[in-house]
């Protein structure tokens, strides 16, 4: 029994480092009952696994203990994204850019030989506002920081600009500004703080469209709906909506549940669920996905799933859950986070000794010191993963793949092997009748075929009802199933069976005029069935063949697999001879077959010892086992929805269409945003490595100090966002 309750979800206000998010986990962390706690900067929320009974309140306070506020964002609530109120604040940006020009203008024109700074006053007098009013966030936020004895980026802009600025004011005061103003450094307190402000502004517009894709999502669900009682519509809100209700859905409207068609024929367009760029045929007793956009003609659906149960609201709980999740490569940034603030602070105190007491130049050792202090910006390595998880994710979510964590996404970019279940998966999953050949007749041979068919809800049965969909059909009476062997009935007086090889010889019907045929079947890995009239003597009347269909897509498929350097194999519970023939025609490395579901997991270690990582792509509960023991599980839906809920929990990325051509694309997907999360993290560790050492050794204005902290976090924002142009190969 689990011990664990739910996720529950904060919003928190107020981080701006991955200094932050270690605090707030460590926080969370310590309140008795949490299992779990994971923060994501790019989303400005904190998924928590508690014991049942945990008080979201208790959680809010621990958070406002270590100088962040906390929201709890209820299950059925709307998920939160990235908050506006920081891209809101452009006024802010633009106000402080006014008030540092006229401090940056005349340092420009020195350049041209000018001398036209500012009196002293009028500096201060522009700089104070900037220093303490619109840069009243990195105090606060600084002096919680110290208040929970530890550091974040705020604490290091407080302290370098503050520094500058202080040490401009002395001069001032003292008297010692000399001519005009030749060592007051209010433009680098000023402009430094403009531009870290600038930074945060386009960062937080950055993150908002890494999250355009829940966004989307979630503005796909209607408030209201139709709903049919007694022969009348009324309009109700969605929410209040039981299973079992009919609604109407009028064409251009949105599916507001789902559910499954009563009455009604259409098109829907299920493009942003599914990633299915053509909308797709559906009529009654079809099954229909809340979101989808209705074409042409008049629904009438029953409801099946609601709120939290619904498809749409599963697909926006994975890809918040993958997006909150962290990839194992940001334990290193972890660890870098823990120790990064009191390194710089300590880098910093020996840049200003080491200046000063070496050159006596205490202004030029404060400004050195406050370059340190400045550079080395936290925020670009906390940004890093969650940025380039959030923007793969959500565009790979718009294509129909949905991955449910950062660990499944990560391991999908080294795969070798990529292991396939046969039926449902590189078949359509539904035998149909490949060929009848019949001693006499064709047509009566089908129709009576039909007739003892007609009853029965097997599979086989309902392929050959559907082959004789044309035909007239006659009655049937006294319809027997004898198990494990076929069908018994009596039609105008014949008695006629439908079964087996293994049941006809018993009966005594001669199977030599067709047994060529029906070897050739079975070494394709056919199924084989046979009517006879056993009226007078036992006579053979047809041989029925069936097979399953290779999804179209399937070759191509493989082959996209293989182009990526992947080994594919084969994993059935069926015969070798039928095994063999869709590898061949697929053009699939290896075949294991007749494997039993629970030796499957057993089949995939071997391949992992074999060749390395291996995913297994699968569709049903048949599935789980293997999926769950692969590095990385793929469970592909199915239209029936059969067996697919069990295999998407045992999976780590659902296929939300069943196009085999979506596995390379989740591994393609996969692989571009682990080297994007690895790209960022580089260019995030060059900023300070390349950054610090220049600093320290006076090799760097403040004001350039602050520009390139500020561009460190919006250029690793900005290589994630071309995450956004991915597009599956087939529609590139």
């Amino acid at each position: 029994m689990s011990t664990t309750a739910p996720p529950l979800t904060l919003s928190i206000d107020g981080m701006s480092c991955a200094s932050c998010v270690m605090r707030v986990e460590k926080a969370l962390k310590k309140v008795p009952g949490v299992a779990e706690a994971t923060v994501n900067l790019a989303t400005e929320t904190a998924q928590v696994r508690a014991a049942p009974g945990t008080l979201p309140s208790v959680l809010e306070a621990a958070v406002q203990a270590a100088g962040y506020e906390a929201h709890f964002a209820p299950e059925d609530g709307p998920a939160p994204v990235a908050a506006p109120g920081e891209a809101s604040q452009g006024w802010r940006v633009a106000l402080a850019a006014l008030l540092s020009l006229p401090l940056v203008l005349p340092m420009l024109a020195l350049l041209w030989g000018e001398h036209r700074m500012l009196p002293g006053a009028w500096q201060w007098a522009l700089a104070t506002p900037v220093q303490f009013w619109l840069g009243a966030r990195f105090y606060r936020n600084g002096w919680h920081a110290v208040r929970a004895g530890s550091g974040n980026m705020d604490l290091l802009v407080a302290l370098g600009t503050s520094a500058a600025y202080g040490l401009s004011l002395w001069h001032l005061l003292s008297g010692q500004a000399g001519h005009g103003a030749a060592h007051l450094y209010f433009e680098a307190s000023a402009v430094v703080i403009t531009l870290v402000l600038l930074g945060k502004w386009l960062e937080a517009r950055a993150k908002r469209q890494t999250t355009e894709a829940i966004r989307a999502l979630q503005a796909l669900r209607p408030e209201t709906a139709r709903v049919l009682h007694d022969g009348v519509e009324t309009e109700r809100p969605v929410a209040a909506l039981v299973r079992g209700d009919v609604v109407v859905i009028r064409p251009g409207e949105r599916v507001p549940v789902d559910g499954l068609i009563d009455a009604g024929e259409s098109h829907l367009d299920e493009a942003l669920l599914t990633g299915e760029s053509l909308p797709v045929a559906r009529g009654a007793g079809d099954r229909v996905i809340g979101g989808s956009l209705n074409g042409e003609g008049l629904l009438r659906v029953r409801a099946t799933a609601l709120g939290a149960e619904s498809t749409l609201a599963r697909i926006v709980r994975l890809v918040e859950t993958a997006q909150a999740a962290k990839a194992p490569i940001q334990q290193l940034v972890d660890r870098v986070s823990a120790v990064f603030v009191p390194v710089v602070l300590v880098l910093a105190a020996v840049t200003l000794l080491g200046w000063g007491l070496g050159g006596g130049d205490w202004s030029r050792a404060t400004l050195n010191a406050v370059a340190v202090l400045v550079i080395a910006c936290p925020c670009a390595l906390g940004l890093a993963t969650p940025a380039a998880l959030m923007a793969g994710t959500g565009v790979a979510a718009q294509h129909g793949i949905l991955v449910k964590d950062a660990a499944a996404l990560e391991a999908a970019q080294g795969l070798r092997v990529v292991a396939f279940d046969k039926t449902g998966t590189l078949t359509v999953g539904r035998p149909t009748l490949v060929e009848l050949k019949a001693t006499g007749a064709h047509d009566a041979a089908l129709a009576l075929a039909a007739a003892v068919q007609a009853g029965s809800e097997h599979p086989l049965a309902r392929a050959v009802t559907a082959a004789a969909c044309a035909l007239a059909v006659p009655a049937a009476q006294g319809v027997q199933a004898v198990a494990g062997r076929g069908v018994a009935a009596s039609i105008d007086g014949r008695a006629l069976r439908l079964g087996s090889t293994r049941w006809m010889r018993e009966l005594g019907v001669d199977l030599a005029p067709l047994e060529a045929l029906a070897a050739g079947h079975q070494r394709q890995g056919r199924t084989v069935s046979w009517l006879a009239d056993l009226s007078a003597a036992p006579t053979l009347l047809a041989l029925l063949a069936f097979g399953d269909t290779l999804k179209p897509g399937a070759e191509a498929a493989v082959k996209q697999l293989q182009a990526l350097g992947l080994r594919t194999v084969l994993v059935t519970g069926d015969q070798p001879g039928a095994a063999q023939a869709v590898a061949q025609a697929l053009g699939i490395d290896d075949v294991r077959a007749e494997v039993l579901p629970a030796d499957k997991a057993a089949v995939i270690a071997g391949l992992r010892h074999e060749s390395g990582p291996v995913a297994m792509v699968g569709d049903g509960i048949n599935d789980a086992p293997a999926l769950a023991a692969a590095d990385v599980g793929i469970a592909m839906a199915n239209p029936d929805g059969g067996g697919t809920d069990v295999a998407m929990h045992a999976a780590g990325i659902t296929l939300m269409r069943g196009d085999p051509a979506l596995v390379a694309e989740a591994i393609s997907i996969s692989r571009l945003t682990t080297r994007k999360i690895r790209q960022n993290l580089f260019w995030a560790f060059v900023y300070n490595a390349v950054g610090l050492p220049l600093a320290a050794f006076g090799l760097l204005n403040p004001v350039f100090a602050g520009a390139a902290m500020a561009l460190s976090s919006v250029s690793v924002l900005g290589n994630a966002l071309l995450l956004k142009r991915w597009k599956p190969q087939a529609r590139s």
